[in-house]
């Protein structure tokens, strides 16, 4: 049975830079990942990450990518982890397709997009119903859509589907839109953009694909004749596959400042962790930490 010093489960901005600075570490490890970029390759244009100017999501993960294949890494992709749990000093990774052991892990597993939980959901989802603008948005080109939430998750999309879109409502349950400030300013001032606050979606309505949606504004009910909808109401951290680690009430995995989970051999990194401000830039930090913190482990416990 062979056992890794590492395994790091996930391949976004954290499971990425973990894994360039412990390949920079010479560990023997192995990636488990669904895919490659996580929540920063449904980005749309991002501005903030240092070095870039401007870069869009897809650009940058292209470019994770391109680091990782200078070395030589050992990758599982399109696997899904199921169990995380700690037998004596060693950590067995079980996913869909095989069983794993190492002396380490990292999970950087990320977070992913909440439902809407109302009628039409599930029959409606990948039928003009999608959790990704960067996605499917070029398919609505010329239709009116419908944007859910009203965070920088929404504003993104939003402000991706303006080029596309015939229009864009924005449905948020606020009373203001939150999010950047510059996001904000974007889309007030695009004139084909109608935002709705103090609104609540209560059903999607269609055939085979949506044509419409219900919304509840100030208590007052409605339809709005739409071709298709983006849901962006916020994210859930993928943590559930790990038995015996402490979470907070979000399921959040709690860390300390070295990345250390209450489980010794366990490490965690980006946002499946409770670390305030889930920014790309902060989860590459995050990632890199994780792996020097598993490397100083790996090397006590040698001793």
């Amino acid at each position: 049975m062979q056992i890794y010093d590492l395994i790091i489960i996930g391949a976004g901005p954290a499971g990425i830079t973990a894994c360039v600075y412990a390949a920079r570490q010479k560990l023997n490890f192995l990636v488990i990942t669904i895919d490659i970029g996580g929540q920063a390759a449904l980005s749309g244009d991002i501005e903030n990450y240092t070095g870039y100017q401007f870069i869009t999501g897809p650009e940058l993960t292209q470019k994770f990518q391109e680091h990782i294949r200078k070395y030589d890494i050992t990758l599982r992709e399109n696997e899904n982890v199921i169990q995380v749990k700690k037998f004596g000093k060693n950590i067995s990774v079980k996913t869909n397709k095989g069983n794993y052991w190492a002396k380490s892990v990292i999970i950087a597993s990320g977070k992913k997009s909440k439902e809407l939980g109302v009628s039409g959901e599930a029959e409606f989802k990948n039928r003009g119903l999608t959790y990704c603008a960067i996605c499917d948005g070029p398919l609505f080109r010329g239709k009116d859509v419908a944007v859910i939430g009203g965070g920088n998750s929404a504003l993104d999309a939003a402000l991706q589907l303006v080029k596309i879109a015939k229009y864009v409502y924005i449905i948020n349950n606020t009373g203001n839109l939150g999010g950047d400030t510059i996001m904000r300013q974007r889309l007030v001032q695009a004139d084909n953009v109608a935002i709705l606050n103090n609104s609540q979606i209560t059903a999607i309505l269609g055939n085979k694909f949506v044509n419409a949606i219900r919304i509840k504004t100030n208590g007052v009910e409605k339809e709005l004749a739409v071709s298709g909808m983006f849901v962006e109401i916020g994210l859930i951290p993928n943590s559930e596959f790990v038995e015996r680690i402490q979470k907070n009430k979000k399921g959040e995995i709690k860390v300390n400042i070295n990345n250390q989970t209450n489980i010794l051999g366990i490490f965690a990194a980006g946002d499946v962790t409770d670390v305030p401000e889930k920014q790309i830039i902060v989860a590459a930090g995050e990632g890199s930490k994780a792996a020097l913190s598993v490397f100083h482990y790996l090397s006590k416990r040698k001793l």
